[in-house]
């Protein structure tokens, strides 16, 4: 017999904003926080990888599929949610997400940056990693693809959210960012670890920033 996962917190009245929600860590995000009663908004974009002995066939199936399928899940279990692709490397759409949110479910007070623009990028010669998937050097394409998703994307999200949290004089919220690397650096992955790097220094900076503001406005960002 199935056995009923019990939610871990309460989020009824909660909406809840998520990137790269289509496979992995943001599916499941996405799914958790419904399942704790967020109404959740699942952003992707579907990415099409060049064949790769290195990469699973699966894992490229994922990154190229739609969030569809965790929608349809997360609406049988009698959750809320709607599934947008959205190219988070245009500067507009953090406020068209943030728009459609609030059109279908109300004010996002939970951010989670998951998405990413990941390319194995290096500074070595050589081509190939040692689990024998293809290597670019780095290069100002493969750099800026990264960092504008991973950072500039999420800066931007970051931006819209603190700033519709101010004007509705809001006093809770939450923005959570997906890292692997940072200050410790990711070898064979070099722009996506320096990029969630910068993604960790932004999340931070938005939860300090509040702080001072209480005294004279009551609203905050906690981390």
């Amino acid at each position: 017999m199935p056995v009923a996962i019990q939610a871990p917190f309460d989020l009824s009245g909660h909406i809840a904003l998520v990137t790269g929600a289509n496979h992995g860590i943001g599916a499941a995000s996405a799914r958790l926080l419904a399942r704790c009663g967020a109404n959740v908004l699942l952003t992707f974009l579907r990415l099409y990888d060049d064949g790769d002995a290195g990469i699973p066939e699966g894992y490229r199936w994922a990154r190229r599929s739609t969030a569809e399928s965790v929608l349809a899940e997360i609406r049988s279990d009698g959750g809320k949610a709607l599934a947008l692709e959205a190219d988070l490397s245009d500067p507009g759409v953090a406020r068209q997400l943030f728009d459609t949110a609030e059109s279908q479910f109300g004010p996002v007070d939970i951010l989670i940056n998951n998405a990413s623009g990941w390319i194995a990028d290096t500074f070595k010669p050589e081509l190939l990693d040692r689990l024998g998937r293809s290597l670019q050097p780095l290069t100002a394409s493969t750099f800026d693809r990264v960092f504008t998703v991973d950072a500039r994307g999420a800066a931007l999200l970051i931006a819209e959210f603190a700033r519709r949290h101010v004007d509705r004089g809001a006093t809770w919220g939450r923005i959570v960012g997906l890292t692997s690397g940072g200050l410790e650096g990711f070898p064979e992955e070099v722009s996506y670890g320096a990029s969630k790097a910068a993604q960790v220094s932004l999340t931070m900076s938005a939860a300090s920033e509040p702080g001072p503001m209480a005294s004279r406005r009551t609203w905050s960002i906690p981390l």
